[in-house]
């Protein structure tokens, strides 16, 4: 076996069992408290820890470090920059970006892989240049350490945005990210996802989104994305706010992994079709 250096070692740890299953619990960092995730080392607890890895801010490692302290627990997931294209409450839609927590700052608290966000197409030629710059900045030092750095793309306006509009854009910006080096991509599912997956050359991980009807209906999206080609998911409300996380997410495993059908899973592990 040829030599494997730091980065290639974390991200194997990833994508040890093929295709992984991340739960997002880092939405304190923009929304602050809410629902099923308003004392975070309790909604931890819930956790199912056969989970690939959890993505958390770097202020809560330290009160969440239970988790991933331990044999076969989840690896953690950092991100690192704060931008504002998550403000939604605040209404804010420039999408600026800026530094969260250096690289090694997250390193000392037990991070083992890196989050860093990009938003492009924000109407703003410099803002555009400077995000990107924040990018490969923080990429850069990430790879210096040996830490692998998880792209996410996220556009602004998403939600006003229709099909064709939201696939173009991720489109342009993951292959963006894949060119200034990120060792893998989270990103929004779009019509044309398997597109997506195949023009970036690295992992691509499909995002959860906004909170779904219903659990079944979160285990569809997760094998729509999936069956076009992603190397895993990754959830938050949707794995979070259900009557049954722990349930839940070993459904969700049991789909991404195995590429079972969510309908057979939900019915074998009792997984409601219902709202919570």
């Amino acid at each position: 076996m040829g030599y494997l250096d730091g980065r290639a070692v974390r991200l194997k740890r990833l994508l040890g069992k093929g295709r992984a299953v991340v739960i997002a619990v880092d939405h304190g960092l923009f929304d602050g408290p809410i629902e099923g995730m308003e004392v975070l080392p309790e909604t931890v607890r819930r956790i199912n820890p056969e989970v690939d890895a959890v993505l958390l801010s770097p202020g809560m490692l330290r009160h969440c470090a239970g988790i991933f302290a331990g044999y076969h627990k989840p690896i953690a997931l950092v991100r690192l920059n704060w931008n504002t294209v998550y403000c939604f409450s605040w209404n804010y839609r420039m999408a600026k970006s800026v530094d969260g927590s250096s690289v090694e700052a997250a390193l000392r608290e037990g991070m083992d892989i890196a989050l860093v966000s990009l938003t492009l197409q924000t109407g703003d030629e410099e803002r555009d240049a400077a995000n990107i710059a924040l990018f490969a900045k923080l990429a850069e030092q990430c790879h210096r350490l040996g830490i692998p750095v998880m792209g996410e793309y996220f556009p602004t306006g998403h939600l006003d945005m229709g099909p064709d509009e939201l696939h173009e854009n991720v489109y342009m910006g993951c292959r963006i990210i894949a060119e200034l080096g990120a060792d893998c991509i989270k990103t929004f599912n779009t019509c044309d996802y398997a597109s997506v997956v195949n023009t970036c050359a690295v992992p691509v991980f499909g995002l959860g989104a906004e909170k779904l009807p219903t659990p079944l209906d979160a285990l569809r999206l997760a094998a729509r994305i999936i069956n076009a080609g992603a190397s895993g998911v990754v959830f938050g409300r949707n794995a979070i706010q259900v009557a049954d996380p722990m349930a839940f997410q070993h459904a969700l495993c049991r789909v991404v992994r195995e590429g079972l059908a969510p309908e057979a899973v939900a019915a074998d592990l009792g997984v409601e079709a219902v709202p919570a």
